[in-house]
């Protein structure tokens, strides 16, 4: 799990345990009980697992305790609590569709191979209005084969997320892989959503085959790169995949230029330059994407200029604008920005990570040799993707890798390209 976020309300054991133990009517705010039960989670003690019980246990119908009641749910999976497990399966039978929902991930998270469980798990899918796209990965991740008739239904469910999770369950379950192009199509929908969920699904299938549609599909890299890796590890344990079969697509995936990407939006008439820096905002990263290329083709000249505006103005604290301009800058070979680069390059909040990524390679594009000791640096900060950038920068820059630059610890792939590039 990522730790990046956790704990961020600061509070310890005890206090997040006193909070619960306070009546709603004396807290300061009504989110607290729920601040709390969130808290926990850094604590996998029995006193905490005793507390998110004993939430989970009370039934109430005002809003904050039913949310609350849901996050303790979720606490007890990220906890993988085993003795609450007979506990969260008794959630299975809530009236709330998003209190089952949690119960069911939460009880793939903890663990079983009783039958009896997973049948209840399984008789879901016959419930209306349920989370079923939950609970089909919830199955498969638990290994159930008997539920493979009951998710077949799904197959043509009208929600393509769905869809696309029963497709792939099924093919992992029976080893019937005939049926995944579909899943790949999905990797091109117009959706992000659709695109997103196409990829982790994927992941689930263990389809390595489909690291290259995946590296072209049109969303956050942070996806990408995630099922690029996840399912190269399936690929080497089967002795089916080299670094060599990786490589080009890890580049591109880093690199993230438009040109790699396989588009899935178009305009009907080419937009104006300020319609196109303000698609940089935009949380469907196929449209980013696509004025990112407008931006490079038919407004070269004067897009550095609008991008500073717009840093000024908020791409600053935007982490997906941030993200955009600078390897926007870097493409543009904009070396007035060498300092901007230098400062992403150093951002250490979490939500601005995939930018310094993009400053490696920005900083490279402009040429600048007082970068090479930066990304040097950053080859020691263990963080992936901008290690691999960092190797593309140096390289980029005529460095000749050394691989005395990289921490023992580093990752097998990092230390393959390394090599690959020495």
């Amino acid at each position: 799990m990522d730790k990046r976020f956790s704990n961020m309300f600061g509070l310890t054991e005890d206090q997040a345990i006193a909070l619960l133990e306070t009546p709603i009517e004396q807290l300061t705010a009504p989110t607290e009980h729920y601040v709390a039960v969130s808290t926990l989670t850094n604590f996998p003690t029995d006193r905490s697992i005793d507390a998110l019980i004993d939430v989970l246990n009370k039934s109430s119908a005002e809003l904050y305790d039913r949310i609350t009641r849901r996050k303790a749910i979720e606490s007890l999976g990220r906890l993988q609590a085993t003795r609450a497990l007979s506990d969260v399966r008794r959630c299975l039978d809530d009236d709330d569709c998003y209190t089952v929902e949690n119960a069911a991930w939460a009880i793939g998270e903890i663990g079983t191979t009783e039958t009896a469980i997973l049948e209840d798990i399984s008789g879901l899918l016959e419930r209306p209005n349920q989370s079923y796209r939950i609970i089909i990965q919830t199955l498969e991740k638990l290994n159930y084969v008997p539920a493979v008739e009951r998710i077949k239904k799904f197959v043509d469910h009208e929600d393509k997320t769905i869809a696309s999770a029963a497709i792939a369950t099924i093919c992992r379950l029976t080893g019937n892989y005939d049926s995944i192009g579909i899943v790949l199509e999905f990797l091109e929908d117009s959706g992000v959503t659709v695109r997103r969920s196409a990829i982790q699904d994927l992941i689930t299938a263990k389809y390595y085959q489909a690291i290259p549609a995946i590296a072209r599909c049109p969303v956050s890299l942070v996806f990408r790169l995630r099922g690029i890796r996840l399912l190269a590890n399936e690929g080497f344990i089967a002795g089916d995949l080299t670094f060599n079969d990786l490589e080009s697509c890890l580049d591109n995936v880093i690199l993230d230029h438009p040109k790699n990407i396989e588009l899935v939006h178009e305009y009907d008439q080419k937009p104006t330059l300020e319609f196109a820096v303000r698609e940089l905002y935009h949380t469907d990263f196929g449209r980013c994407y696509l004025s990112i290329q407008t931006l490079l083709e038919s407004y070269s000249e004067e897009t550095p200029a609008a991008l500073l505006e717009t840093w000024r103005e908020e791409a600053h604290n935007d982490y997906g604008a941030h993200y955009h301009v600078i390897k926007l800058l870097g493409w543009l070979k904009y070396s007035p920005a060498y300092d901007l680069f230098v400062e992403a390059l150093d951002n250490r909040a979490p939500q601005f990570q995939k930018s310094r990524a993009a400053a490696a390679i920005a900083l490279s594009e402009i040429g600048d040799q007082r970068a090479v000791p930066l990304l040097k640096e950053s080859l020691k900060t263990g963080i992936f993707d901008l290690q691999y950038a960092s190797l593309l920068g140096l390289k980029a820059l005529g460095e000749t890798i050394q691989l005395d630059w990289l921490p023992e610890n580093t990752d097998p792939l990092i230390r393959s390209k390394a090599e690959a590039i020495a």
